[in-house]
C-alpha cells in the first residue's frame, strides 16, 4: 500500500507536460500543448495537454486524464504500478510494507510476466560477465564487434548458456513459476507435458540456449521481449530468434531502441530507421541516438505511428544488399502513406550501419550520414530516369512506378511539389504526371468506397439482430436523463464549494434564508425528491461525491482529477479542459460575457427542475401503462394520481419558463 502523502507527492512532481513529453512531441498552442494522440492513429494533432490544469484530452478519440492515468493507459499498468513508475522517474522513495505470499499470488499475470522478464535480463547479463562460458563466448563476441563497456551496459546485453535448461532451472530455483516462464516465451514447453496438467520445470527447456541476448524494451523502459543471436556456424540454425507474441509483447508495435532514442528523436526532429539490433547499438556508440529498428520484423503501420508521435522526418538506412533493398521497398510505401517525410541513405560496398561504422571514424560516420542523405522520391526519380534513358517502353513502366509512389502521399501540397520536381527529373510534362496520379487516387477512393458499402450490406446471423435494432431505434430515447445527470455533476465538480443562499423551511414550515454550498444544495434536492441516477458512469462519480460529503469534505476538481479510478478522473477531465475558450478581447468591443461560476446557481436550479420534470414524465408514462392491466376501481385511483402529477408537472414547467400546450 502506498501512503496517501506519498501519492500526493508523486502527483505533484509528475508534471503532465514532462511525463507525456517522453512519449509524444508536444508543441505550444496558446496556453496549452498539442501533439499526435498515442491512443489512436491520427495525422493531424488533436491531443491537448494543459500544464496549468495538469491534464490531457484527445478531442479525436476522447481519451483524457492526468499523468498517472496516461501511464496506466499507455503502459498498461495498474494504478499502484503507475505511481511506482512515476516515483522512480522523479526519484521519490516509496516506503511500502512487505507483501504477503497470498498477495503475491494475487498479482496479475501481466505483472508476473514483467517480473520474469526483468529477472531474465539480469540473469543473462550476469551470466555473460560472471561465467567462463559467458566471458569467453558472449562477451568476446561483443568485444570483437568493438563495443565499449558503457554501450554493453546501456543496452543490457547478455548471454544464454549452451546448457539446454540452464536458465529455466535457475529461474525456478529463484521462485519464478514455470507457467510464467512459458507464458513469456523464455522457456518452451516440451512434448513431455501432458495437456491440462500444471506446467513443471521438467516440462520446460530454454528458448535461447547458446545465444547472445538483446533485451527489447517497451515505451516505458520495461523489458518485454528478447532477441537472441546464435554464434554457431551451423547453417541449419536460425541466426536470430525473437520472443513470440505474448500478453506483454506485441511485435508489430514495439520498435527496438525507441525507449533509449525518443528524446534524441524529438530534439533532432528526425529518426533513422535501420534493420537490426547491432545497427542501433553501433549508431549509439557513434553518438547518434535518434535511431530505431523494427525488432526483426517487417515495418508495420503501428510502428510508424509510434515514430510519428515524435517526428514526421525519417531516414531509411537499410542495408545495401538484396535483402535490405526488399525491406526498403516494403517499408517506404507505408511510410509515405502515413504522411512521413522519407529520405534514403545507401552505404557503399553493401555495408550496413554496423559494419560501416567500424570502417571509419565517428566523425567520418556522422559526416557520411549528413552528406549522403537524399529525398526518397527524388532519388528514385533520378535512378529510374538513368536506367530507362534509351528505352521508351521501360521509361513508361518507370513513370508508372513513380506515379504509384507519389499517389499514396496523403498531403495535397506535398504531393503537388513532388509531382513538379519528379516531372522535371523525368523530363515529362507536369500535367501528365498529375493526371496519372489523380487517376490512381480516384481508383483507390472508389475501391475503398465500394468495400465499405459491401461491408455495410453484408449481414451475418451474429450481427443481423443488432443491425435491425439500430435501424429501428429512435434518435433519442424517450426517457434518457444523461444530459441532466451529467450537467449536475459538472456543476458539483467545478463549483460544488461555492456558497449560495436559498430558501428552506424549518420544523414548523416557516421559510428562512439558508447559506449552503452548491454541491450540498444539489445533493439535498435529489435526496428530497428521491431522484436516483441511472447512467452507471455518472452514478459512480455521484457516489464518490456523496462519500466525500459523508466525511465532511467538499471534493474539488483536484480530488476527481487525481482519483485512482480512471472512469472518475476521465469524467473530470472531459468537463474541466475546454477546447474553445472565450477570448478576453470581446471586452474591447463592449461585449460582456458572463462567467459560468456567476450563473452556476441558476444553472443548477434550472437543471434540477428539468430533471424532476423528465422524471415525472417517465413516472406518469409508467403508471399509464398500468391502466392496461388494472381493474376498474384501481383505474379510478390511478387516474386521480395522474391528474395530480399533471398539475405538478405544469407547475414545474412554469418554473422552467416552458409553455405547456395541450
Amino acid at each position: 500500500m502506498i501512503p496517501k502523502n506519498t501519492v500526493e507527492k508523486i502527483i505533484d512532481a509528475a508534471h503532465v507536460e514532462e511525463v507525456l513529453g517522453e512519449f509524444i512531441t508536444l508543441k505550444k498552442r496558446g496556453a496549452n500543448l498539442l501533439g499526435l494522440c498515442p491512443f489512436h492513429g491520427e495525422k493531424s494533432p488533436s491531443f491537448t495537454v494543459s500544464p496549468v490544469k495538469g491534464i490531457y484530452k484527445c478531442f479525436g478519440c476522447g481519451k483524457s486524464g492526468n499523468s498517472v492515468n496516461f501511464i496506466m493507459e499507455h503502459l498498461q499498468l495498474s494504478y499502484p504500478d503507475a505511481l511506482r513508475w512515476l516515483a522512480k522517474k522523479y526519484s521519490i522513495e516509496i516506503v511500502e510494507r512487505e507483501i504477503t505470499p497470498e498477495e503475491r499470488e494475487q498479482q496479475t499475470e501481466r505483472e508476473s510476466m514483467l517480473i520474469v522478464m526483468q529477472y531474465a535480463q539480469r540473469y543473462f547479463t550476469e551470466t555473460m560477465f560472471d561465467t567462463d562460458e559467458g566471458r569467453s563466448i558472449g562477451l568476446s563476441y561483443f568485444k570483437e564487434r568493438d563495443l565499449r563497456d558503457d554501450i554493453i551496459a546501456k543496452f543490457q546485453l547478455g548471454y544464454s548458456l549452451e546448457e539446454r535448461n540452464a536458465f529455466t532451472v535457475t529461474a525456478v530455483k529463484n521462485s519464478y513459476q514455470p507457467k510464467y516462464l512459458a507464458k513469456t516465451g523464455m522457456s518452451i514447453v516440451s512434448n513431455r507435458h501432458v495437456e491440462g496438467t500444471e506446467i513443471t520445470q521438467a516440462d520446460l527447456f530454454d528458448r535461447y540456449a547458446g545465444r547472445v541476448m538483446f533485451p527489447i524494451h517497451d515505451d516505458g523502459g520495461r523489458v518485454v521481449a528478447f532477441g537472441g543471436r546464435t554464434l554457431s556456424n551451423d547453417k541449419k540454425t536460425a541466426k536470430y530468434i525473437n520472443s513470440p507474441e505474448t500478453d506483454i509483447y506485441n511485435k508489430s508495435k514495439i520498435l527496438y531502441g525507441l525507449w533509449m532514442g525518443k528524446k534524441a528523436i524529438q530534439n533532432a526532429d528526425k529518426c533513422f530507421l535501420v534493420e537490426g539490433y547491432m545497427d542501433v547499438i553501433a549508431m549509439h556508440q557513434a553518438g547518434i541516438e535518434n535511431v530505431v529498428a523494427s525488432s526483426g520484423t517487417s515495418l508495420t503501420v503501428e510502428q510508424i505511428k509510434s515514430i510519428h508521435r515524435f517526428t514526421k522526418n525519417i531516414v531509411v538506412l537499410y542495408d545495401g544488399d538484396e535483402a535490405g533493398q526488399k525491406a526498403s521497398n516494403r517499408a517506404i510505401p507505408l511510410l509515405l502513406e502515413e504522411g512521413m517525410n522519407v529520405k534514403l541513405l545507401m552505404f557503399p560496398d553493401n555495408d550496413d550501419p554496423d559494419s560501416f561504422s567500424r570502417k571509419v571514424t565517428i566523425q567520418e560516420f556522422k559526416d557520411y550520414l549528413e552528406n549522403n542523405t537524399e529525398d526518397f522520391l527524388k532519388f528514385k526519380a533520378k535512378k529510374l530516369s538513368e536506367e530507362s534513358k534509351n528505352d521508351p517502353i521501360k521509361r513508361a513502366g518507370v513513370i508508372k512506378d513513380l506515379v504509384d509512389s507519389i499517389s499514396i502521399i496523403p498531403d495535397n501540397i506535398i504531393r503537388s511539389i513532388y509531382i513538379k520536381e519528379c516531372a522535371n527529373i523525368m523530363e515529362i510534362e507536369e500535367s501528365i504526371l498529375q493526371m496519372e496520379v489523380n487517376k490512381i487516387r480516384r481508383k483507390t477512393a472508389t475501391k475503398a468506397s465500394n468495400t465499405t458499402a459491401n461491408e455495410t450490406q453484408q449481414l451475418t446471423p451474429e450481427n443481423v439482430e443488432e443491425e435491425l435494432f439500430l435501424d429501428t431505434k429512435p434518435e433519442k430515447e424517450l426517457f434518457n436523463f444523461d444530459a441532466e445527470e451529467e450537467r449536475l455533476l459538472v456543476l458539483m465538480i467545478k463549483y460544488g464549494n461555492l456558497l449560495i443562499t436559498t430558501q428552506a423551511e424549518d420544523e414548523v414550515n416557516v421559510e428562512h434564508e439558508l447559506e449552503i454550498t452548491l454541491g450540498e444544495f444539489i445533493i439535498f434536492e435529489l435526496w428530497r425528491d428521491e431522484i436516483a441516477y441511472e447512467n452507471p458512469l455518472y452514478k459512480t462519480v455521484l457516489d464518490e461525491y456523496i462519500e466525500q460529503l459523508k466525511d465532511l469534505r467538499l471534493p474539488d476538481v483536484k480530488h476527481f482529477l487525481q482519483s485512482p479510478d480512471p472512469l472518475i478522473s476521465s469524467f473530470a477531465v472531459n468537463y474541466v479542459i475546454d477546447k474553445h475558450e472565450v477570448s478576453p478581447k470581446w471586452i474591447n468591443f463592449g461585449v460582456i460575457v458572463p462567467k459560468e461560476i456567476d450563473l452556476a446557481k441558476k444553472d443548477a436550479e434550472k437543471t434540477l427542475f428539468s430533471f424532476k420534470s423528465r422524471k415525472l414524465n417517465a413516472y406518469i408514462n409508467s403508471i399509464r401503462e398500468s391502466l392496461k392491466t388494472c381493474s376498474y376501481d384501481e383505474s379510478i385511483e390511478i387516474l386521480e394520481e395522474i391528474k395530480r402529477l399533471e398539475i405538478l408537472k405544469i407547475r414545474i414547467n412554469l418554473l422552467l419558463g416552458r409553455e405547456v400546450i395541450k
